[in-house]
């Protein structure tokens, strides 16, 4: 996830101060970045925490390298940073966690050393210490913008006997240019943030509950004589969080803790293919679907009521009684031999293409399209059924009201496909209209 995850804290002598991030770093690292691989040179430790390895080790680099960055650095200068506002020591390198998987590294210090993005993390800390606050200044919060990214934050208190109202101000940020990935991830990011702070707190609330202990503050702060002159208060205005938290590995867990974090976050959203919206045939069939649902429940039902309905023969009467068939010629065919159902005549649009001829094609083909009524005449009722179904494919499902075989001729409003028989006569008004008229077998 290409995100940055910093701590932030509100110095009572120089304002919010960023005390330590965690940046993502896709590219190589620079020539002499890494030269704490060796055994000798650097601490090393395999770790794995929710099915994510990575290979931790802290960067060691000569004095002269190191002092060229700190001049280099866009961060405050030593004399504008106390302890409070500090979390490396001077000249310690920061954390580094190689990802084995995808091969990128998850790099901790205390300022970025990018100027564009130790701006963006700045004006970020800035605003969720100060003017972006949530009711009870204690809770997450979401704000940014295009040009400055997009910051989730979640601000927090932590135990101080010290501080000016015995605590301190904290906030932990989630900075990424991608404003829906952010907010997707707000319940996820919420979450392990959370356990953090409370992580942080608990440890801190010992610390605190132990100095109450040995030296109360709040009596003595209250025998304080008062008077008018600003002076500086006698507690020290700038303890580390280390020292709130008796932590000296503090600053190595939230390394693991952040990387772990981007790390998470970046892989639980995956991008899947859908099929999309449906579309409007899909939409047309599923209501003619439900259409035959009620109309078969209907059927069924009335079919329930006749059966209730029907008279009760006495004993010794079941089989007595035949209903006749009526004797209709139209039912049997070749001395009462049943005839299966003719093949369709037209396979496809091309084949009709064929018998019909590309002009005449072309003709019914614009007629179709344009939405004109489709007369077909003909003897052969299969033939019409077949030409039918080869022609709804131009359609789409809702357009198509077909009338297959008719003994009259039925108005264009019922259907735009009817087949009739040779002898049917068609009204003046529809040959005189744009209706379509085949005339074939």
């Amino acid at each position: 996830m290409n995100a940055i995850v910093a701590l932030c804290h509100f110095c009572e002598l120089h304002g919010p101060r960023t005390l330590f991030c965690t940046e993502v770093l896709h590219a190589p690292l620079p020539q002499g970045a890494g030269s704490g691989d060796g055994p000798g040179r650097g601490e090393q430790a395999e770790e794995e925490e929710g099915g994510i390895q990575m290979s931790s080790r802290i960067r060691a680099h000569s004095p002269a390298e190191g002092a060229s960055a700190e001049s280099s650095s866009p961060g405050p200068k030593k004399s504008d940073m106390c302890e409070g506002c500090r979390s490396l020591a001077a000249g310690h390198p920061g954390y580094i966690s190689h990802d084995k998987e995808t091969s990128i590294k998850y790099v901790s210090h205390q300022h970025p050393n990018h100027p564009q993005l130790f701006s963006i993390v700045r004006q970020a800390c800035v605003r969720s210490l100060s003017c972006e606050v949530c009711p009870g200044r204690e809770g997450p919060i979401f704000f940014g913008d295009e040009q400055h990214g997009f910051v989730f934050s979640h601000t927090f208190f932590i135990k101080d006997s010290l501080a000016r109202g015995f605590q301190r101000w904290y906030s932990i940020i989630a900075i990424m240019m991608d404003r829906i990935y952010l907010i997707n991830s707000w319940p996820f990011l919420l979450g392990k943030i959370r356990g953090i702070i409370d992580e942080l707190q608990g440890k801190a609330l010992k610390v605190f509950e132990a100095e109450q202990f040995g030296c109360p503050q709040r009596a003595q702060r209250m025998n304080t004589a008062f008077t008018p002159f600003l002076h500086q208060r006698n507690g020290n205005a700038a303890r580390s969080l280390t020292s709130l938290t008796n932590d000296d590995g503090l600053w190595a867990c939230l390394h693991t803790s952040f990387a772990w974090l981007l790390k998470a976050c970046g892989s639980r959203l995956t991008e899947k293919l859908l099929e999309g919206a449906p579309t409007e045939d899909t939409l047309v069939q599923m209501e003619q679907l439900a259409d035959l649902e009620e109309e078969s429940e209907s059927w069924g039902n009335s079919e329930a009521e006749e059966e209730e309905k029907a008279p009760v023969l006495p004993e010794g009467a079941e089989g007595r009684e035949l209903t006749k068939c009526p004797a209709d010629s139209s039912l049997l065919s070749d001395g009462g031999h049943w005839q299966p159902r003719k093949l369709s005549v037209f396979k496809s649009l091309r084949h009709m293409r064929q018998v019909l001829g590309a002009p005449s094609f072309r003709t019914l083909a614009w007629h179709v399209l344009m939405g004109n009524q489709v007369i077909w005449k003909s003897r052969d009722a299969d033939l019409v059924h077949s030409a039918f179904e080869v022609l709804r494919t131009m359609l789409p499902v809702g357009c198509v009201r077909v009338i297959p075989y008719s003994s009259q001729y039925e108005e264009a409003y019922r259907c735009n496909f009817l087949g009739l028989g040779p002898h049917v006569q068609i009204p003046p008004h529809v040959l005189a209209s744009g209706a379509c008229r085949v005339a074939l077998g």
